[in-house]
């Protein structure tokens, strides 16, 4: 197995290099977040040599505590790490910048079209392909953060419960927690250790849809969702559709598709949103609202994370998150795995897309590429 890059964490790169990277991952990062950690594993770690595989690790656990886009706010750690606060801007604003000007042109066609181009073809070769990236990701990440047999059985507990359906939140803390009560008792100690606590605020009013009120809208939307995509579809639904009146069903599922469809954050759905409602200044103010708080909270947490590992207690509350973060990828993985394998075709895809990464190390943007144009070529030959 090639050996992975020396990490370097004293030595800072360009702007203009982050630029490069996160303008290019952001133009391939198909399939949500489980995915695009995958995808930033492949080539912040094991290309490019950024950071360790445990202190990557260790950010993936932070951004699942954080409220927001987690792959957006790993995206803009990783660019605080290589190029100090600009780095943290430019990655994530590059990161974000190919999906939103995509999710514009196509709200731009749905609006003066009234419909959804068929991106069936487009997605059915690279899901497949996700499905290879999200494996690829478990193992490598199991290997470093799985160092005893009780962190492999708390993982094996933990994909239990998500699949039973507690909350992602409650599943990081708790496995968080009873690591810690386990380095205190085995080392016959006390200490205090005192959890994160979030709340997430109820849905507000919003008195007609104008920019501010867009802006506002999306403004609170980013600081307070946890979880998945799913979750963002419900919160929104029950505001846009239900109490605001903003969207109807079919304009909300559209907006989801929309997003789907692109690479780039799930979260672009307030890009697509702010246009149907209110044009090209919409679609900038909700992109801005919605993205806003994750470079916040990144830019209030990164100087403190890396003190965190020098504790006893908090280094432990970490292995335990990130145990949790390696069951809940799995999880996803299934669920993801169930979607996207559909037929002997993309069973074949994903089995050969997880060769090409786990032996030939195979750069995961051709991947990607190579699996959109066979994808589109099955579909026009009727083999799909």
């Amino acid at each position: 197995m090639a050996e992975l890059p020396t990490p370097s964490p004293t030595r800072k790169g360009t702007l203009a290099e982050i630029a490069k990277e996160f303008l290019r991952f952001g133009l391939i990062a198909y399939g949500g977040a489980a995915a695009h950690i995958a995808m930033m594993e492949q080539i912040f770690v094991q290309r490019l040599g950024w950071l360790s595989r445990e202190r990557f690790l260790d950010l993936v656990g932070a951004v699942n505590l954080l409220p927001g886009p987690t792959s957006t706010e790993l995206a803009i750690y990783l660019g605080e790490i290589r190029g100090g606060l600009p780095g943290l801007f430019v990655a994530g604003a590059c990161f974000i910048l190919p999906a939103a000007v995509l999710v514009v042109a196509l709200a731009w066609a749905y609006v003066k079209y009234g419909a959804l181009p068929n991106v069936e073809a487009l997605l059915y070769g690279v899901k497949a392909i996700v499905v290879s990236l999200i494996f690829q990701a478990i193992w490598n990440l199991a290997r470093s953060a799985l160092k005893t047999p009780f962190l492999v059985v708390l993982v094996a507990v933990v994909l239990v419960l998500a699949f039973l359906g507690l909350p992602v939140v409650l599943l990081l803390i708790a496995s968080g927690l009873v690591c810690v009560f386990v380095r205190i008792t085995s080392a016959r100690r006390l200490a205090a250790a005192s959890p994160f606590a979030f709340a997430l605020q109820g849905s507000v009013a919003i008195p007609s849809v104008g920019v501010l009120s867009i802006f506002l809208y999306f403004l609170k939307v980013g600081a307070v969702i946890f979880g998945s995509g799913y979750v963002l579809l419900a919160f929104m639904r029950a505001d846009l559709v239900m109490k605001l009146h903003w969207l109807t069903d079919t304009q909300l599922l559209d907006a989801i598709a929309i997003s789907q469809a692109t690479p780039g954050p799930f979260f672009t759905v307030s890009t697509f949103i702010g246009y149907v409602l209110a044009g090209w200044k919409g679609a900038i103010v909700g992109t801005i609202g919605m993205f806003v708080p994750a470079f916040t909270y990144v830019a209030a947490t990164a100087s403190f994370l890396p003190k965190l590992r020098k504790s006893p207690t908090a280094s432990a509350f970490l292995d335990g998150v990130n145990a949790a973060v390696i069951a809940l990828m799995a999880y996803v993985g299934w669920q993801f795995a169930r979607a996207a394998i559909v037929n002997a075709q993309t069973l074949l895809i994903a089995l050969v897309g997880a060769v090409l990464l786990l032996k030939f190390k195979l750069n995961s943007a051709w991947l990607v590429l190579g699996a959109a144009a066979l994808g589109i070529l099955l579909h026009v030959l009727g083999w799909a």
